[in-house]
């Protein structure tokens, strides 16, 4: 049991950094708004399939740790490192919880697709909420009226996550195809642990 908790330790921290790293290699979202793509979130899929959820949250949360701590926001205020951690919690918990019940390239499959949905609807909600209005109050970002933070979700931030988790999902499922026998193998472990 004790190995297997190291092992786990091990393995979650690996996949943290590669998480991090991940985020480093961004690709603008063309638009008025600092939105990147990146693929950090697919360590953190790994993660939550092989360990469970907690496992791909706390690869969530380091890599957002990390970033934060290395590269700053300006204002001492980590909205942006938040609003990725929310978004990558959005987007990797169905997969989790879809693989749990249907370990197969059909249940990674629905899961990704659902957690590309979440993401896309629940990160506009909150943005309209919490992340424009603390972009403006952090950032000193002009204030805006309520038509025009839908304007910008509508136009930019629910076409970003939809074009994220699209191009994650690829990614990803082209991964599994590889590792797909190694992951049914990891979580066998982990279940019989």
């Amino acid at each position: 049991m004790r190995v297997s908790k190291t092992r786990k330790q091990v393995v979650v921290g690996v996949l943290s950094s590669i998480a991090y790293l991940l985020m480093m290699l961004e690709i603008p979202y063309p638009g008025p708004l600092l939105l990147k793509i990146d693929f950090s979130d697919i360590p953190a899929i790994i993660a939550a399939i092989v360990f469970g959820p907690v496992a791909g949250i706390v690869v969530e949360g380091i890599k957002n740790l990390l970033h934060y701590m290395i590269q700053g926001s300006g204002t001492g205020v980590p909205v942006g490192e938040c609003a990725n951690f929310i978004s990558g919690l959005l987007f990797i918990l169905p997969v989790s919880w879809i693989y749990k019940k249907t370990t197969s390239t059909k249940g990674v499959a629905s899961g990704l697709v659902i957690g590309t949905l979440c993401m896309t609807v629940l990160m506009g909600i909150l943005n309209y909420f919490v992340f424009i209005p603390a972009y403006t109050l952090f950032f000193h970002a002009p204030a805006t009226t309520s038509q025009q933070m839908i304007q910008t979700i509508v136009a930019f931030i629910l076409p970003f996550n939809m074009v994220k988790g699209v191009l994650i999902t690829t990614v990803f499922l082209l991964l599994y195809a590889k590792l797909k026998t190694w992951l049914s193998r990891q979580t066998e472990v982990r279940n019989a642990a």
